[in-house]
């Protein structure tokens, strides 16, 4: 039972959440279909304080508890109709979770208490075994801490994006001390920002940060959610990360400052498409029992609709999640210091109430049309789980994309299955999904891995999954690989298969940094980390998922060399699309070439069994700027590709392109140097090795 509501004072309903002031602490929540709301104040030996919140003002509940102080531990109970056949599932056994607890600890230990009902979840009873004890408690923080920094505000158009996860890079890191290793603070030692920086790394992309919690399938089987993709939590940086227990917020804050002075952008990976209630057979732990219809998308009968693939979906019509959205997103900027999100699954943000996708939805524009978040970095997994949320350059003008045709085409390229026609859409920034829409080149994020699927090493090392480690029977994971072993599955001694596949591991990372648009690169994929052929890792926190330091090899000399190529190469990396246009040099921006030195006519690029290309580059007139906004020349560039079996002969073009040629990068030496570095003239004959590429200089 509640205590007197003469122990609460009326605060205010706005922000939410819970925050020190006046003496006490004020607690405001929302729910638009409970009867009533108690706050519960839990001690140290887990015993509780009920406290009714007697004021409701706009569908929030809240009041101020005079004498609590941060570092309170905290739930809420929240009573009301129990009617699962139409989605409502109030329950006051349930302790609940704070949506907007910026700390929260412990997880969940007794699934059966956590469940909101007895044995069907759709037509059984309400449970009424107490989860207190068994699940995650809110606790009230201090404001403030640490400064993060002045952020280094890196334009899209020189930034080279690195994707990480924070406990599997530095688990295994020898220079991080013991104690540090798998936190925010080994994020932010010395020896991993040397890393960083010497890689030219100018922003890190981390895997989901926010609050998670193990979904019930892992916990049935006694495995972790090792990724991150189950959140419970939007506001609360994940605490497993902190190397001292409740510092997470402190720790995480001394993370983002040690990266911004080294001039490097902290990205994060948001999942604001599900939670880790799952489905409706899912535990209650927040949103479902403040108010399930606010929060998840339903259908008929109270079932929920399942457009993740992971058991329920948020509502992205709903004002409530519009509200969460946008001031969870605006916290992690404001007061935590990133720079920009990743939103998994963003597809599901523009189809409000499950239906058809909508660029302009409630949701997507309040995100870009916020004064706070418009000036992030904002970036879109476009698709879900269904045919109709596949949309890669569907999004709004202020969004970038994870670039998933520009992966597939590459990849099918170097494996030898496509010509040349897609690909150099690709090359060149991926004007066909993106020009029309006034966005940029840069606003293709490209790239060959990520976290969900084979990484580089893999990828030439494996044509099939090979999960069983997951436990799932192998069925986990895609089978739209577009692998190659190069002769060999797996692990080999072979000399002639391991240095195909070293070189093809070259062809695949040149020629992402040297593309059109913002490269996405993996970390770990230029130390040759290997994950066994496993695509799907997420259920693994072990040496399967975790960075293997030690001996890079000749790899991360390769990666070093042609990132420094694009990053002091402005013609390289044009936040312009080529036009045709005719620059100072009397040259088009760009032409492509045929092995015979000629230009592609219009029916080769039809030839879906051409192989070799060539990309001319004229830097005269490249549009990029200076941070001051003056137009930069550059040299002009030449782009030699060749995924064929056999060498070929290919023609420099003629003179009118470049007086001279000189060789620059050569996929086939272990660290890109050139073969022979003699300027060639025009018109002279250069022999392509199979499956290699080669870029060129023209003097200005």
């Amino acid at each position: 039972m509640a205590d007197s509501p003469s122990e609460v004072l009326a605060g205010r309903p706005f922000p939410l959440g819970a925050h020190a002031e006046d003496g006490g602490v004020r607690f405001a929540v929302t729910s638009s279909v409970a009867d009533a709301v108690e706050v519960c104040l839990i001690s140290d030996d887990g015993s509780e304080k009920r406290i009714e919140l007697t004021e409701r003002t706009f569908g929030v509940w809240h009041g101020l508890v005079p004498g609590v102080t941060p570092g309170q531990r905290y739930g809420y109970r929240v009573h009301g109709p129990y009617d699962p056949r139409r989605g409502l599932r109030c329950n006051p056994a349930k302790l609940l979770v704070d949506p907007y607890a910026t700390q929260i600890t412990g997880k969940v230990t007794d699934l059966d208490a956590a469940l909101g009902y007895v044995g069907d979840p759709m037509h059984g009873p309400a449970s009424s075994a107490d989860s207190l004890g068994s699940v995650p408690l809110s606790v009230v923080s201090s404001p403030g801490g640490a400064d993060t920094g002045v952020k280094p505000e890196v334009p899209f158009e020189e930034a080279v994006i690195y994707e990480l996860h924070v406990r599997g890079f530095t688990r295994l890191h020898p220079d991080v001390p013991a104690r540090l290793r798998g936190t925010y603070l080994g994020l932010a030692h010395p020896a991993v920002i040397e890393h960083l920086v010497r890689l030219g790394v100018t922003s890190v992309e981390l895997l989901p940060v926010q609050a998670f919690q193990d979904e019930p399938s892992l916990l049935r089987r006694g495995r972790s959610n090792f990724w991150g993709y189950s959140p419970l939590g939007y506001f609360a940086p994940h605490a497993a990360y902190a190397s001292e227990p409740g510092r997470e917020i402190q720790e995480f804050r001394t993370m983002v400052a040690a990266l911004h002075a080294a001039g490097i952008e902290v990205i994060i990976d948001v999942v604001y498409n599900h939670t880790c209630e799952g489905g409706p057979d899912g535990p209650t732990l927040c949103y479902r029992g403040f108010d399930a219809p606010g929060y998840y998308l339903h259908a008929g009968g109270g079932s929920t609709v399942d457009i993740t693939g992971c058991g329920n979906t948020l509502d992205a019509g709903s004002p409530q999640v519009v509200r969460l959205v946008t001031d969870s997103l605006r916290y992690w900027v404001t007061e935590l210091g990133v720079d920009g999100f990743r939103f998994d699954l963003a597809s599901t943000m523009g189809r409000p109430r499950g239906g058809f996708f909508d660029r302009d939805s409630a949701l997507l524009t309040a995100i870009t049309t916020d004064p706070v978040l418009c000036r992030a970095k904002l970036i879109a997994e476009p698709w879900d789980a269904t045919g109709d949320g596949y949309r890669v350059g569907d999004f709004g003008v202020q969004w970038a994309e994870w670039n998933g045709r520009y992966r597939d085409t590459v990849r099918d390229y170097w494996r030898g299955h496509t010509g040349v026609r897609d690909l150099a859409y690709r090359l060149s920034g991926s004007s066909d999904l993106y020009a029309d829409d006034l966005r940029r080149p840069w606003q293709s994020i490209n790239f060959i891995t990520a976290h969900d699927g084979f990484t580089l090493r893999d990828l030439v090392s494996y044509n099939t999954k090979h999960n069983l480690g997951n436990g799932e029977d192998n069925r986990d994971g895609t089978d739209d690989n577009r692998s190659w072993n190069c002769g060999a599955e797996g692990d080999t001694t072979d000399p002639a298969v391991l240095t195909l596949r070293a070189r093809q591991a070259r062809n695949l990372l040149a020629t992402l940094v040297l593309s059109t648009g913002t490269p996405m690169l993996v970390g770990g994929d230029e130390m040759w980390r290997t994950q066994g052929g496993n695509n799907n890792p997420y259920c693994l926190d072990d040496e399967v998922s975790w960075v293997r330091w030690g001996d890079p090899g000749e790899l991360l000399a390769f990666a070093r060399r042609v990132i420094d190529v694009r990053a002091t190469s402005p013609a390289l990396r044009q936040p312009e699309f080529f036009e045709g246009r005719t620059t100072p040099s009397g040259n088009p921006d760009l032409v492509w070439f045929r092995p015979d030195g000629e230009e592609m006519a219009e029916t080769d690029w039809f030839d879906e069994g051409r192989r070799t290309l060539g990309m001319f580059i004229d830097g005269s007139n490249c549009l990029s700027r200076t941070r001051d906004g003056e137009l930069i020349s550059d040299h002009s560039w030449l782009l030699l590709m060749h995924s064929g079996a056999e060498p070929v002969v290919v023609t420099l073009p003629a003179a009118q392109y470049g007086s001279a040629f000189e060789p620059y990068l050569d996929t086939t030496t272990l660290d890109g140097t050139p073969v022979d570095p003699t300027p060639l003239r025009p018109g002279a004959k250069l022999t392509l090795e199979s499956r290699s590429l080669v870029l060129l200089r023209m003097p200005r």
